[in-house]
């Protein structure tokens, strides 16, 4: 089975990387963006079928390691 995470900052954290992505689209042109926010994606494989064990141990993953909680959240889609 696959799991997609994808981690974004909370609304209201500041997000310095997406203020650099929003003015550099700017100067290269690319207008009316009001604001960018970064995140990240991370996929990964897992050796188990059952998808409520799954998703049990990529929820333990993110809550564990992959996002920092107090300020960031996350969705998982699982595929197989």
């Amino acid at each position: 089975m696959k799991a997609k995470v994808h981690i974004t900052l909370k609304p209201g954290v500041l997000d310095p990387q997406g203020k650099a992505i929003a003015h550099a689209l700017a100067a290269l042109g690319f207008g009316g963006i009001a604001e960018a926010r970064q995140g990240k994606y991370i996929e990964i494989d897992l050796a188990e079928a059952d998808r409520a064990r799954a998703q049990a141990a990529v929820e333990a993953m993110c809550k564990q390691l992959l996002a920092n909680t107090v300020i960031e959240n996350y969705s998982i889609e699982l595929a197989e």
